[in-house]
């Protein structure tokens, strides 16, 4: 048997040439890049369709919102309270009062000495009012009301203190109180970047409802069929057909018009007006 020697061995050791390496180190190259340039492209998409599914959670957020003020508005108000007030200051400005449903049969049974007074509301169930709620006292008498913030409820008693802040006048015996709730909606596009639906309910300051809110449009389909921007008279309305526009949080640059946007629009019948 013939024996390899040491010059046999490294004859027929086979390794590679530093072309077959850097051709090898190409085609490493090329499949990575084009595995980066895939994983980056479905990354953004990826961004990309996060920020639509934000922003169109945020425009049913609003539009549902809005669609269910304006369907309540009126209800049980009193004529002294305006229920809807439109202003057209593009993006609209919305203003809606009702009534909370929690009880309409409560009415102060002694004539307030002073403005500043208690409400003597004996013999009423106050259950559903708090302290630090904002209620509305009606003189059916004179037509006329005005809100006002509960300090202290004294459900023993029936009687409603509002030690903060007193009364324009004193109120006679019947006069009602009620608990109608008050929104104001509006955008504000103090940045610029980061436009937002606000809500302003009853006095309290005016808190962010949804993101990312370029517009709000609200048009009034009056009995007379007519359609408006600012309707005259609040009884006079049918319908309130709503527009909202909402776009992306962040800039696309691959995009035209750098935001994705959209826009949603719905028709809602106001039922509590004009109803008598």
């Amino acid at each position: 048997m013939k024996t390899l020697g040491k010059k046999d061995n490294m004859a027929n050791t086979k390794g590679f040439t530093i072309l077959e390496l850097l051709i090898a180190a190409l085609l490493a190259g090329v499949i990575t890049t084009a595995a980066m340039s895939l994983y980056l492209t479905q990354h953004k998409q990826l961004l990309v369709q996060d920020g639509i599914t934000d922003m169109q959670t945020s425009l049913r957020a609003a539009t549902s919102e809005l669609v269910s003020k304006v369907r309540m508005a009126g209800y049980k108000v009193p004529d002294s309270e305006p229920p809807i007030v439109a202003w057209n200051t593009n993006p609209d400005t919305l203003y809606i009062a009702f009534e909370a449903g929690v009880r309409d049969d409560i009415q102060i049974e002694h004539e307030m000495p002073r403005p500043s007074a208690e409400l003597r509301c004996d013999g009423h169930d106050l259950t559903g009012l708090f302290d630090n709620d904002w209620l509305y006292i009606y003189d059916p008498g004179t037509r006329s009301g005005e809100y006002f913030l509960a300090t202290n409820i004294q459900y023993s008693s029936s009687h409603i203190q509002h030690n903060t802040m007193s009364l324009s006048r004193a109120y006679p015996a019947g006069s009602k109180v009620l608990k109608v709730s008050r929104f104001k909606f509006f955008i504000d596009q103090t940045d610029p970047n980061h436009p937002n639906m606000m809500v302003k309910i009853n006095g309290d300051a005016p808190q962010v409802y949804a993101e990312n809110i370029t517009n709000l449009d609200v048009q009034y389909v009056l009995s007379s069929g007519a359609v408006v921007d600012v309707p005259p008279l609040a009884d006079m309305i049918r319908e309130a057909v709503i527009t909202v526009a909402a776009r992306t949080d962040k800039v696309d640059n691959d995009f035209q018009s750098q935001y994705r946007n959209r826009s949603l629009t719905t028709r809602v019948k106001v039922r509590n007006l004009g109803v008598n």
